[in-house]
């Protein structure tokens, strides 16, 4: 009975544990609000509604709405903000070796878009928001999907304004659907897979097996 017992209570540890684990893996981007880059730049860089022009800015999180986070890039000593902006999560397989990812170019002599801003040493980053018009082009010359705004809005909209995603077609689809299809549905399995899970359970069930057997051996 005692057996019983320790076998049923490493499982039930096992299960706690493994309940917890998947939270923590599945949470992702929990806590990003805290991030914030400098970043410095010797060309002309476009953001959603403007073009920076070279010298050093700070990218950070003002606040973080379901999915949605809306940021603001500021100078150097934070203490005037160019560009308050819609950014929703986005993934990579491999750590982001440079904070900011612009798109590729789209002709020569024009000033590069910025795609993402990944955090450093880490999977997770911000892919940002285009006003729909903008996306459009975007999503034209790079072949690729550009989340946009669908309506232009004021600072203090950002987080009700409906969004959605252009496809390099000009067409709309669901910003969710539409991201799967890409860099998301690829990196997911290393930031919330089950497998961790599913690992665990399977060996605290084999140990439970394992215990109840050696009960059976010694009962017989």
């Amino acid at each position: 009975m005692k057996t019983f017992k320790v076998a049923f209570a490493v499982l039930a540890s096992a299960m706690l544990g493994a309940m917890l684990l998947a939270p923590v893996r599945a949470q992702g981007l929990i806590g990003t609000f805290t991030h914030r880059t400098t970043v410095t730049i010797n060309e002309p860089m476009e953001i959603p509604g403007q073009v920076l022009p070279p010298g050093t800015y700070v990218f950070r999180i003002l606040d973080v709405v379901g999915s949605r986070n809306v940021m603001q890039v500021t100078n150097q000593e934070e203490t005037k903000v160019f560009a308050t902006i819609i950014a929703i999560p986005d993934y990579r397989l491999k750590y982001a070796e440079k904070p900011v990812i612009q798109y590729k170019e789209e002709a020569a002599g024009k000033p590069g878009a910025v795609r993402a801003w990944f955090f450093g040493q880490d999977n997770g980053g911000l892919e940002f928001v285009y006003p729909k018009e903008r996306a459009v082009q975007l999503a034209e010359a790079t072949h690729e999907y550009v989340p946009a705004e669908t309506a232009e809005a004021p600072p203090e909209n950002l987080k009700s304004v409906p969004l959605v995603a252009i496809t390099p077609e000009g067409k709309e689809e669901p910003v969710a659907q539409a991201f799967e299809q890409t860099e998301v549905a690829q990196a997911l399995p290393k930031t919330a897979s089950p497998m961790p899970l599913i690992v665990l359970l399977g060996g605290a069930f084999f140990a439970v097996g394992f215990g109840l057997r050696c009960l059976a051996k010694q009962n017989s």
